[in-house]
């Protein structure tokens, strides 16, 4: 079942390796407004802000905002230091990153009146961009796509094997899903940030409304809900500081998982009835928050079943303990296997752009599947 619901990424992979993006020379420069959602990221803002004035781009057509949201350090000090225009927001009743960009798009708007930026960034506090990351994304959002998201690689892939775990998933989910996606036509997916939409996107739903743990994910459903196809942009080079430590990294997926249910309660029969539309981004994201969850719940059942008419002297009682425990040995070894290819393949030809030692990427490829079957009891 598994197989048969994600099979099409066979042919994504096939894509990726087949076809490259077009890269042409943007006929307008457009002006964009940067929004960076801080809290308590005193030791790390000003660095992006630096990372975003050194862009290969116009400086006078990029303005940075900063929202210190509910902050108890001195974030807001060392981003206005840094050059950002910065607000401030105390609000412990609406926490959250989306109720964070509501506040600051509100602001903007309020206090510049009719602020004229073309479209906006967001941007999470520890992230670095390349210094061409804005001149790429705008190619894209001339090329007329209204939502664009990026290329997530990771600014500390080589700490540990779970920093280097989370970092592989993301640059494969960069290169081999989202590219492809892009590469055939489908719409690609927002991944949690350096993303790009226009400013006639954000007045459509009247600011910022996406409010679920994971907004990225509901602000990528809801908008292909609405018809629009979402970028991908290959040469824009964004760079992500990952959890280094189980407890966090457990801590960040189970609300990953609590936020995929969110959406698919939310937009579930949305999906479903753009399927039945011929939609191929509506199934495509249902994937994305729907069947691991559905089908680990229905394989507990069976083994509920089966365990319980066993010890009945029912169905399945001619399976010993020690067959059953060979079965899910088995089990793990097979997913390990194929996560494995998964994290090889990505290694060997994402290799220059894993930035530690050779060593390392060895290791960490063979970490990796152990990472990701750590996962397995959220999702």
């Amino acid at each position: 079942l598994f197989m048969a619901c994600y099979a099409y990424q066979a042919v994504y992979l096939a894509a990726a390796l087949l076809k490259k993006q077009k890269v042409f020379k943007a006929k307008k420069l457009h002006r964009y407004g940067v929004l960076i959602a801080a809290r308590n990221e005193e030791a790390v803002i000003a660095q992006l802000i630096r990372s975003v004035r050194a862009q290969k781009y116009p400086e006078e057509l990029i303005d940075i905002f900063v929202v210190a949201d509910n902050c108890t350090d001195n974030t807001a000090q060392a981003a206005r230091e840094a050059g950002a225009v910065v607000y401030e927001r105390h609000n412990t009743y609406a926490v959250g990153k989306g109720y964070a960009l509501r506040f600051l798009l509100e602001n903007i708007f309020k206090n510049f009146g009719e602020y004229a930026s073309d479209g906006f960034f967001v941007f999470d506090a520890d992230n670095v961009l390349d210094c061409h990351f804005v001149e790429a994304m705008n190619r894209t959002f001339t090329d007329g796509y209204e939502v664009g998201t990026s290329y997530r690689n990771s600014k500390n892939y080589g700490e540990n094997w779970i920093s280097a775990g989370y970092a592989l998933w993301f640059i494969r989910e960069s290169r081999y899903l989202n590219n492809s996606r892009m590469l055939m036509g489908t719409s690609c997916a927002i991944s949690g940030t350096g993303f790009l939409f226009s400013r006639k996107v954000i007045e459509s739903t009247n600011g910022w409304v996406f409010h679920l743990l994971t907004e990225d994910i509901e602000f990528s459903v809801y908008h292909i809900l609405q018809g629009r196809t979402i970028g991908f942009c290959a040469d824009a080079v964004l760079y992500d500081e990952q959890p280094a430590t189980f407890r966090q990294s457990w801590r960040q997926r189970l609300r990953w998982a609590r936020g995929f249910l969110q959406v698919f309660r939310k937009y579930g029969f949305g999906l479903v009835k753009g399927m039945g539309k011929g939609s191929f981004s509506c199934y495509d994201m249902s994937m994305t928050v729907m069947p691991a969850f559905l089908l680990t719940v229905a394989l507990i059942v069976s083994y509920l079943v089966v365990g319980l008419s066993a010890l009945g002297g029912g169905v399945g009682s001619e399976i010993t303990f020690f067959q059953g425990l060979y079965y899910i040995l088995q089990m793990l070894a097979g997913l390990y296997g194929v996560l494995f290819v998964v994290g090889l393949f990505t290694t060997i030809t994402e290799w220059e752009n894993i930035h530690t030692t050779p060593a390392k990427k060895v290791l960490y490829t063979i970490t990796f599947p152990i990472f990701m079957l750590t996962y397995i009891p959220i999702s």
